[in-house]
């Protein structure tokens, strides 16, 4: 096994699997179809708890994911964890392992790793477990309520399905957690601590109290009538998210290890950057200072330029005001440098803690693919935006451009990451 030493430099840390369960279908080659089609994966949402909202749209995962697995396994974990094992299983596959190989010893199971991101986890479960506790007494309250509710669930699912022993992280940064787990994995494998791991995020919050709660800050799009054009990143005319579920994860791997046993490589997965905001609980800093730091060390950390980025998959969930500053950000970055930029959230609204995962992997495969998909719902970009949005139809990502593309992603409370992805050469 390659363990980096001290002193030693890190190691290059590449994309090797994808796995994706979305509103736009069960898998990946359903999510990246859909995404160059221009098909939205919102809809009016079912059920009686949803009558009586503001908003009762929503963008639920194409599949039910407890139809993917064996009952009794499903039946002791969240929603949320359910989405993230499904996943997980599709990325460790095309990573060309099996379940067996990490229990049988041709991959070390102990230098391998998980790192999640999710915001709520299982907290439906505990709400669940409160009604029942109201309406039957103490006896009402399934017994394994409390460890489904954590949010770490997803994490240790995954772990158990497929024999991972090195660690099972789970990172909880709203809105960025996907994108800030991927990057600690990253870390992770870059110095020496591990030499392959699952990374990504998983979410299904797609709750009445949550739909209520968002409508009260007038984040959620109240389109009701108009489900798959109510999510406009960039528009002129958004007017809020539309809220999704699903879960998207990479496996990562040294290079060293990739190479070794012949793997596929997507990409590299070059290095992320961090910072806060520091300003409102909600509302994003209108300067956009927060986001121009992250960016900056995102840059900084794989040593690259403004001009070495080909695309940037940007966060704009169709708020009025966070477009704006991320737009705001960029432009200061980037100056005259015209960088093409999308925003998948047109296609299956804002996946909360798995946005980042799920973006991540589409901003892999436009390096993998050499093609941007556009930015469904941008009919009428808003001058004030003053980017290059793809919109439309797909376009060629620029063979004689940069190698890299950025995927972004900012959480209430000022929580921004950046992930940095590289052409592999």
């Amino acid at each position: 096994m390659h363990h980096a030493m001290p002193g030693r430099a890190p190691r290059r840390v590449v994309v090797t699997g994808v796995g994706a369960v979305t509103p736009l279908g069960s898998d990946v080659p359903a999510l990246w179809r859909s995404l160059l089609e221009g098909r939205s994966g919102a809809r009016q949402l079912e059920g009686e708890e949803f009558d009586g909202l503001p908003v009762r749209i929503g963008a639920p995962a194409a599949v039910e994911p407890a139809d993917l697995l064996p009952r009794a396994q499903a039946r002791r974990m969240n929603r949320a964890a359910q989405l993230a094992v499904v996943a997980a299983r599709e990325a460790w596959q095309d990573a060309g392992f099996t379940p067996a190989e990490t229990t049988e010893g041709m991959l070390s199971a102990d230098r391998t790793g998980i790192s999640m991101g999710t915001i709520i986890g299982g907290t439906p479960v505990m709400v669940d477990a409160d009604r029942a506790l109201r309406a039957k007494g103490p006896r009402g309250v399934p017994p394994l309520a409390a460890p489904m509710t954590v949010p770490s669930q997803a994490a240790s699912q995954i772990s158990m399905d497929l024999h991972i022993t090195g660690e099972a992280r789970t990172v909880t940064s709203a809105c960025a957690s996907g994108t800030e787990a991927i990057g600690a994995a990253i870390d992770r494998i870059r110095y020496g601590k591990l030499d392959v791991a699952l990374a990504g995020g998983s979410e299904a919050v797609i709750t009445p109290a949550l739909m209520a709660s968002f409508a009260a800050m007038r984040a959620l799009s109240p389109r009701n009538d108009d489900p798959a054009g109510a999510s406009r990143p960039f528009d002129k005319n958004r007017d809020g998210f539309v809220l999704g579920e699903g879960a998207g994860l990479f496996v990562l791997e040294s290079e060293e290890h990739a190479l070794a046993r012949g793997a596929r490589i997507y990409c590299e997965a070059a290095g992320h950057g961090l910072s806060a905001d520091a300003h409102h609980i909600a509302a994003p800093d209108p300067t956009g200072a927060g986001v121009v730091r992250a960016v900056r060390r995102a840059l900084d950390d794989v040593g690259a330029e403004p001009a070495d980025v080909a695309h940037i998959n940007a966060h704009a969930t169709a708020t009025v005001e966070g477009d704006l500053a991320e737009a705001r950000a960029l432009r200061e970055v980037f100056g005259d440098v015209s960088v093409p930029v999308t925003a998948l959230k047109g296609h299956f609204g804002h996946l909360q803690g798995a946005a980042g995962g799920v973006e991540a992997v589409a901003a892999a495969l436009t390096l993998h693919h050499g093609v941007i998909p556009p930015t469904l719902g941008c009919e009428n970009p808003d001058d004030a935006i003053g980017l290059d949005v793809v919109t439309m139809a797909p376009r060629e990502l620029a063979p004689a451009g940069g190698d890299l593309v950025l995927s972004n992603s900012f959480g209430f409370g000022g929580h921004n990451a950046v992930l940095a992805l590289r052409r592999y050469v």
